[in-house]
């Protein structure tokens, strides 16, 4: 009782509001203008700003795996009905096979109804390929559908680590939440080890975080400078087809699944701006991951269904890049002139589900699953695919998007699925009020949440405070000892 009377005191207080200026996503959203204009005006500048971005992309992915791998295990690992988790995870798998035909089918009927392939007349046995585009089609010819399965066991348990394959880290954290939970209370201490380790990996992200509007910089003046703005003005018309495809996907489809839910999903994409932002900036949504987690946490959705369906989803929920494979193979397919029916488009996105899976957590997964699906058909050269290779780059931020989107929209409705959705909670925090704390959460101290100066305000997860570390004897539940603190406080923008 003391414990959540605390968390009531701390709700109530005088909530002290973050001006505008100070917030991560308007700093975020200023260093992209800066970077687009960089590599705009002066290209050479823009192209040397590449290991700033890098640097912070590869500062970011460093802490996916640990936090994936502690997540999955800490919720799989506290669930008394082991059954429950199994039925999570074949919800979701249902789901994003089903969020993944609607994806395909708007990218279809977008590209057949605008025909912008029309009039291309490309000679297949003329295209001149890129080295780098070279070695995807190659791995996409080798590319069986069936490889995903043997690809998720890994070779050894620190591999996965090293390389970040995540489908890998997610097979390993599995297994051993499994383990431990069936170890009863031999294997308490070791669960309340990862749940701390949790806060410890979350403290890290958030100085890291500090560092977003440098390594979006960064990421935007490169691709700017190097891609430059050309690639837009011939090849604009499918950029602009990918981009309302996608924003009619996520309102229509998205939209009316958050409407089922109650929520809305403006309301949750505005209280995930910082995310978007990040996103926007490095064109991939890995950074965000970590981020889309503990909000999703936050909101009322409980920690074993976000740590096995997030990480899961960045895999295999990939709206975005289903609606992109889907126009672009029959983009290639008339700007090549080869005549698809009705059966052969539908027979090209059975393949698709197959063939995306196969490249699921692979570098250039995109262009190898399309390549892999135009061999397995084999009517539409696989050659093709260096008519849209220029202008990659700049639909990868829409699919990041929209695949960031579709697996926050999934985790809430697996979450209502599995009736453990607290749908009002979720309601008033992506409103933007002020919400008290999780039952499994320390009280929110306002005093702790501050602005960019600080700890970031939405990214500030406080290490567990043990009893007794502020010189005040333990009482009510905290006197039971650690294992009552398992995990860092979530401190919400206010």
């Amino acid at each position: 009782m003391d414990h959540i009377s605390s968390a009531g005191t701390a709700a109530s207080a005088p909530a002290r509001k973050t001006r505008w200026y100070r917030q991560l996503y308007f700093w975020v959203l200023t260093a992209i203008v800066i970077g687009i204009l960089v590599g705009w005006l002066a290209p050479t500048a823009g192209i040397a700003m590449e290991p700033i971005g890098t640097t912070f992309v590869n500062s970011m992915k460093m802490l996916i795996g640990p936090i994936v791998f502690l997540t999955i295990v800490g919720g799989i690992a506290s669930v008394a009905d082991l059954k429950k988790v199994g039925m999570t995870g074949l919800k979701a798998l249902t789901y994003f096979q089903i969020g993944t035909i609607f994806a395909m089918i708007f990218g279809l009927v977008a590209i057949n109804i605008f025909r912008l392939g029309d009039g291309v007349n490309a000679d297949a046995g003329s295209i001149k390929t890129s080295d780098s585009a070279a070695k995807l089609i190659d791995a996409g010819a080798n590319q069986e559908w069936w490889q995903f399965l043997t690809h998720i066991i890994p070779n050894s348990i620190v591999g996965p680590f090293v390389e970040g394959d995540i489908l890998q880290i997610i097979f390993i954290a599995v297994v051993f939440g499994i383990a431990l939970n069936s170890m009863g209370k031999v294997g308490a201490p070791v669960l309340d080890g990862v749940q701390r380790l949790t806060g410890v990996m979350f403290k890290i992200l958030s100085f890291i975080m500090k560092a977003a509007p440098l390594g979006a910089f960064g990421a935007m003046a490169f691709a700017v400078g190097k891609y430059g703005v050309s690639s837009l003005t011939s090849m604009g018309g499918l950029i602009a087809l990918f981009y309302v495809t996608s924003i009619l996907f996520v309102v229509v489809v998205l939209g009316s699944v958050m409407a089922f839910l109650k929520l809305n999903i403006f309301r949750m994409i505005r209280h995930l701006k910082e995310e978007y932002m990040l996103i926007l900036g490095t064109s991939t949504a890995e950074p965000a991951l970590p981020g889309l987690m503990r909000k999703l946490e936050h909101a009322g959705v409980k920690k074993e269904t976000v740590g096995l369906v997030v990480p899961t989803g960045y895999s295999f929920n990939l709206d975005g890049a289903a609606i992109y494979l889907s126009l672009a193979a029959l983009y290639i397919a008339q700007a090549t002139n080869t005549d698809l029916t009705i059966g052969q488009q539908l027979g090209l996105l059975a393949v698709m589900l197959l063939t995306s899976k196969g490249a699921a957590g692979v570098a250039g997964g995109g262009f190898i699953a399309l390549t892999a699906t135009l061999t397995t058909i084999g009517t539409i050269p696989a050659a093709g695919i260096m008519l849209i290779f220029g202008i990659d780059k700049f639909m990868s931020e829409c699919r990041a998007l929209v695949n960031f989107t579709g697996n926050a929209v999934a985790t809430l409705f697996i979450a209502w699925w599995d009736h453990t959705l607290d749908v009002d909670r979720a309601r008033r925090v992506f409103a933007g009020e002020t919400v008290e704390p999780m039952p499994a959460e320390d009280p929110i101290r306002l005093d702790d949440v501050t602005d960019i100066d600080d700890d970031l305000a939405e990214y500030g997860h406080h290490a567990p405070r043990h009893a007794g570390t502020d010189g005040t004897a333990p009482s009510g539940p905290a006197a039971v000892g650690p294992s009552t603190d398992r995990r860092p406080a979530y401190s919400e923008t206010v």
